[in-house]
């Protein structure tokens, strides 16, 4: 045998409160996953960065040290050539007072003495540029014969500012060394060359640029993937409520009806009311009357289905507003005096012609005013006022209900959405009925405001574009 629909409702209910349920309790779990995950992934590359930085520097440093090695081979080869030993001895008549004044004479200029500063860093600055990572990089330079007493032979301007700052400057330090075996061995005094390449950690993040823009743009890219996952989870979790909300509503909506026609099947089917026209004809109104509301129901939900999909046709024509609010007045008249409330209207526009679909714009203004009805408590007083301006009527509807919070009245042109009034479920409704207003003045192109004080009411105050005079219609002004 098959579940009835108010036990299908209550299946659907329990399953989503268990789906809810699950949610709630896994959530926590993913974010912090995802959460370590971006950590891990964010420190993983700043230590490749790193790592990068420090290869990079070394790969700089050895690059450097290359180019100082050949141009320290070229001034070495530039420099005069000794005369070896074996021609003195060979000349005749030639006598030396003696064997140190001999090596003395012989012994060949320094670097400083040969080269000037301007040759030496021409020298220098060719080199750097034939390097890949080294063209047109600062650099200052000095010679000496005696590191030790920093006597310095042949220096550039800067060097000895930049030469002191050994936290941001890189300095190198290469010593001339003629090739073993040749005349100038121990006879040229121990010569050295510094550099000192300033800023070099910049110059080397310089290098890096593209990785480490690459490495910022894949880690926003991450972060933004976290963050849309997350905003997906929590939408979804939201979702979830507003769909359990829906259903928990839907059932209530569905089970008074169904019910109240099952117990009037169950009357029609007793002998006494059969027989009884007049009890068999209050029997059938009754089901009658709840199949009509039912069918109300069911037509709410397939509009806002409609509207999902973005298939609402309008059929516009002028429609003149204080004849509308007039009958829609009239049809609340009893569930007004249920309230014991009253409704006033003060239609004060000159023009209140517009263009629009009689029924939805009809549906329109009965959800505002049936939701005042909800949302009040005895002596409900209703007031509606219009005015116009040069283009646009405006309409204003107003109540002395329990009002919104700011919460609500944020969200409350939102889909499902239904302001709480507790556990007690004494508001009927799926919560459809304001985000179907909402829709509707947009679709009509106007605009809608909501101003609303908890225990003090609310007021909705809509405004929509005018239809232009025209000869055929004098009623107009």
């Amino acid at each position: 045998m098959g579940l009835l629909p108010v036990d299908r409702m209550r299946v659907m209910t329990a399953t989503t409160k268990t789906y809810h349920l699950q949610l709630r309790k896994i959530f926590p779990v993913i974010i912090v996953l995802i959460s370590l995950s971006l950590i891990g992934t964010i420190y993983v590359q700043y230590n490749w960065l790193l790592t990068m930085e420090a290869e990079k520097q070394h790969e700089f440093k050895t690059k450097l040290v290359k180019s100082m090695g050949e141009v320290a081979n070229s001034l070495m080869e530039q420099k005069s050539t000794l005369p070896t030993l074996k021609t003195f001895r060979n000349k005749p008549g030639l006598t030396w007072p003696s064997e140190q004044f001999r090596l003395e004479l012989m012994k060949p200029p320094t670097i400083a003495q040969k080269f000037t500063e301007f040759e030496v860093q021409e020298k220098l600055q060719k080199a750097f540029d034939n390097q890949e990572g080294l063209k047109g990089i600062k650099f200052e330079f000095a010679i000496t014969a005696n590191v030790n007493l920093m006597h310095y032979e042949l220096k550039s301007a800067n060097f000895l500012n930049l030469w002191q700052d050994t936290v941001n400057n890189l300095q190198l330090v290469y010593y001339f060394q003629p090739e073993s075996g040749s005349d100038l061995e121990n006879l040229v005094p121990e010569e050295v060359m510094m550099v000192v390449v300033p800023n070099v950690k910049k110059l080397v993040l310089k290098q890096m640029r593209w990785m480490i823009i690459g490495a910022i743009f894949f880690t926003i890219v991450i972060i933004l993937a976290f963050y849309v996952t997350v905003a997906a989870l929590i939408r979804q979790k939201k979702m979830s409520e507003i769909k359990n909300d829906f259903i928990n509503n839907m059932t209530h909506e569905f089970k008074t009806p169904l019910a109240t026609i099952s117990l009037a099947v169950d009357a029609l089917r007793n002998e006494k009311v059969l027989q009884d026209r007049q009890k068999m004809e209050y029997f059938s109104g009754i089901i009658k009357e709840e199949n009509k509301r039912m069918n109300k129901h069911v037509e709410t939900i397939l509009q806002a289905a409609v509207m999902d999909r973005q298939e609402l046709q309008l059929a516009k024509r002028p429609v003149h507003m204080h004849e509308l609010l007039n009958d829609i007045i009239d049809d609340y008249t009893l569930r007004l005096q249920e309230k014991q409330g009253s409704a006033e209207l003060q239609l004060n526009a000159r023009r209140d012609l517009v263009e629009a679909d009689p029924v939805h714009f009809r549906n329109l203004f009965s959800n505002l005013i049936d939701n005042a009805v909800k949302y009040s408590n005895d002596n409900l007083f209703i007031r509606i006022t219009t005015h116009s301006t040069n283009k646009n009527l405006v309409v204003r509807v107003e109540d002395n209900g329990i009002g919104m919070s700011k919460e609500t009245v944020r969200r409350i042109f939102e889909k499902f959405y239904r302001a709480h009034t507790g556990n007690i479920h004494n508001v009927k409704g799926f919560g459809l009925g304001l985000s179907y207003v909402k829709t509707m003045v947009d679709a009509h192109h106007g605009k809608i405001k909501v101003d609303s004080t908890l225990g003090r009411g609310s007021v909705f105050t809509l405004e929509f574009p005018l239809l232009k005079e025209t000869a055929v219609d004098p009623e107009m002004a």
